[in-house]
């Protein structure tokens, strides 16, 4: 798997470039992930409903082609993109989901900090607050779209929007529970953890 460090980079035309690498890959293309950070934004999924964005103020909002609802990204959140090609790595999109979740998990229990999934609720929470979100898109049997790991962030935004589509649900991140560290080094641990848990079966 190629690893892609693409720093911070807008939301839009990174979401167009996936769309262009799944569209144009075929079967001997290499699977990509990409990490990065994004400047303030709302994304809204297909199943997204305008009513769970509450008060954007001047965050652009922005309709998207992954499944689920809205989410928030912003810099000092780690963002992991994960071009895979399904088939070849017989994985189903559950399967999928749970992986990055775990890798998520894995991130976290190196720093210290107990992260867990919730049933029927994709992603990673934190004493019952959302510390990681899930969002993926499948075409051509590829996926695009991944995990947000919230590292320090400013968490202000989430309280402008029903996380996820759930109205009141809290959101953390890793400096809250003492892990401090660069985006690069949570990006790199993420990566590592994603390429142990993304090996094919």
């Amino acid at each position: 798997m190629k690893i892609r460090r693409l720093g911070r980079v807008a939301y839009e035309p990174t979401w167009r470039a996936m769309q262009a690498f799944t569209q144009r890959r075929d079967a001997s293309s290499e699977d990509e992930l990409w990490l990065l950070e994004h400047p303030p934004v709302y994304t809204l999924g297909l199943a997204g409903r305008r009513e769970h964005v509450l008060e954007p103020g001047t965050i652009p909002v922005v309709a998207t082609d992954r499944g689920g609802q809205v989410t928030y990204h912003g810099p000092g959140q780690v963002v992991a993109y994960a071009m895979l090609d399904l088939r070849r790595r017989s994985l189903g999109v559950k399967e999928l989901v749970r992986r990055l979740e775990q890798a998520a998990i894995d991130v976290l229990q190196g720093y210290g900090i107990r992260g867990e999934r919730r049933p029927g609720m994709p992603g990673v929470y934190v004493d019952g607050a959302k510390i990681a979100a899930v969002g993926l898109r499948v075409a051509r049997g590829c996926s695009y779209h991944g995990i947000a790991l919230n590292a320090d962030l400013d968490l202000e935004p989430f309280s402008r929007i029903d996380p996820c589509g759930y109205p009141g649900l809290e959101c953390t991140q890793m400096a809250d529970h003492g892990a401090r560290d660069s985006i690069d080094a949570v990006q790199q641990k993420l990566s590592e953890c994603l390429e142990r848990c993304l090996i094919p079966t």
